[in-house]
């Protein structure tokens, strides 16, 4: 069981994956919110029949899984129907992720978080003993981008934009990695993070 819990997030191109695979090899659970959010309307869940009583059978495919281009399609465009579907998914995400976290073996777990800004920051998840970001400047996620994907400077540009800023996100940090360098930075980062939460959490909650 862990009772201390870590949050994770950054921007897009940050480099989230790889500093929690380097959590991983140190023996820490990382609970993935994205993962998450595929498990809380898997078919049979109530999340599934909620969002179908609120968007209609539209939105499933033929096996009776949701379909995701059709709910994107469906909420493009329309605040209030995606205000709709993130009112019913985020609070299943959330406490699937403290489930995952809190039964999880080791002296603490990960939360990772893409939109943990965007989702209401520390508010929203305040059983998170700290948040960590990944922080990159924005001109090395445009970068990364537009390598990673294939695509030019303005859809990595709309993409960033989509998002929190680098500012907000920082407001929320009790810890932060820089990651603008080499991969092989991260390793001593992680490192001494992983001590500090360690002894973090062999302390008292208080």
């Amino acid at each position: 069981m862990s009772d201390y819990i870590i949050g994770v997030t950054g921007g897009v191109a940050s480099g989230k994956s790889e500093v929690t695979r380097r959590f991983e090899t140190r023996g820490i659970v990382v609970a993935d919110a994205d993962l998450a959010a595929r498990a809380v309307v898997a078919p049979g869940t109530p999340g599934l029949a909620e969002v179908v009583a609120a968007f209609g059978p539209a939105v499933l495919t033929a096996d009776g899984s949701l379909d995701r281009a059709a709910m994107r399609q469906r909420i493009f465009g329309d605040e209030p129907a995606r205000r709709r579907l993130e009112s019913i998914v985020h609070p299943l995400v959330r406490a699937q992720l403290r489930r995952e976290c809190e039964a999880a073996a080791g002296p603490y777990a990960i939360a990772a978080i893409p939109l943990l800004a965007e989702g209401g920051g520390r508010d929203a998840y305040p059983w998170l003993q700290r948040i960590l970001v990944i922080d990159a400047a924005v001109e090395v996620q445009r970068m990364r981008l537009m390598q990673r994907d294939g695509i030019d400077a303005a859809l990595a540009e709309r993409m960033i934009a989509a998002q929190a800023s680098r500012s907000q996100r920082l407001a929320c940090a009790d810890d932060v990695i820089v990651n603008d360098g080499a991969l092989d930075a991260l390793d001593e980062q992680v490192a001494a993070l992983d001590r500090r939460y360690r002894a973090l959490a062999s302390q008292p909650l208080r």
